[in-house]
């Protein structure tokens, strides 16, 4: 089938859109970069997307051709009317004006199986990525549009482990499908960006009943990234720097060592350690 794309620039001119920094609005009009989009996204005629930040819908508009329906989120009110206009010809998309952070996946979608499609600011990707991996009706893919350094940090392909990592790591693999070239936005941003897919797992890694005590750990262990793990998780966790090296022992591992340094497997053993301390 022939794709049919959308020209936005006469809704901006019709609507008087000016896209605003405070919401990171840079909208993906260059085909080749919606093309990189819509490929990682592997979307069918059997999907229903999450779309999260519609924009002006470029891409809504390329979705709503290949996918059964599309639920489109748009946070921005001034949006609306050009994303009804522009989407008018399709029945398979809804249009949600909304915060996606205080949406649920659950409320939006009445799908068993959906896919997440998302171009997204800086300011929100870690707190995003959380909210949509923690839903109860979990996605079976995500596909983010990110800033190539977010893209970097969360595949942390240099053995450097960060909060962002284990957050997205432990409920799926992330993976780099395409960079895409700030040129290919309007207004264009001031670094290139970088399509990650994140496969969600059946199951995430680390145990559902122990994910609290998890991100307990974690948070306290890169809360002082430049200390030792015997220090930064006796202050995040209230306990004594003897105790904790009691702690990392049993685990396994170098109480010397930094939080960034350790690999999920470690993490695993590091939580079971503490129930079995706790």
């Amino acid at each position: 089938m022939s794709l049919r794309y959308l020209d936005i620039f006469p809704l901006i001119q019709k609507y008087q859109v000016k896209p605003k920094k405070s919401l990171g609005q840079n909208f993906l009009v260059d085909p080749n970069g919606l093309n990189k989009v819509l490929q990682a996204a592997k979307v069918s005629s059997d999907d229903t997307v999450l779309e999260i930040g519609a924009g002006l819908g470029s891409l809504t508009y390329l979705l709503a051709q290949q996918s059964r329906q599309v639920v489109a989120v748009e946070l921005d009110p001034r949006l609306i009317a050009p994303l009804r206009e522009a989407l008018a010809g399709f029945t398979n998309v809804t249009i949600c004006e909304g915060d996606m952070l205080k949406l649920s996946p659950d409320v939006l979608i009445d799908a068993e199986r959906y896919v997440v499609v998302a171009n997204i600011p800086y300011y929100i990707t870690s707190a995003l990525i959380r909210h949509l991996l923690e839903a109860e009706h979990k996605p079976t893919r995500m596909v983010l549009t990110v800033q190539e350094e977010v893209a970097e940090r969360i595949l942390a392909r240099d053995g450097k482990m960060s909060l962002l990592a284990l957050s997205v790591q432990v409920y799926g693999k992330p993976e780099l499908q395409a960079r895409i070239p700030a040129g290919c936005f309007f207004p264009p941003p001031k670094v290139d960006s970088a399509v990650l897919s994140i496969e969600l797992y059946v199951e995430p890694l680390i145990p559902v009943d122990s994910l609290d005590m998890f991100f307990e750990l974690v948070h306290a262990g890169f809360s002082q990234k430049r200390k030792t793990l015997r220090n930064t998780l006796a202050a995040g966790l209230g306990k004594s720097p003897a105790w904790v090296e009691t702690l990392l022992v049993a685990a396994g591992i170098d109480p010397q060592r930094r939080a960034e340094t350790l690999s999920m497997q470690e993490w695993k053993q590091l939580v079971e350690a503490y129930q079995q301390l706790s």
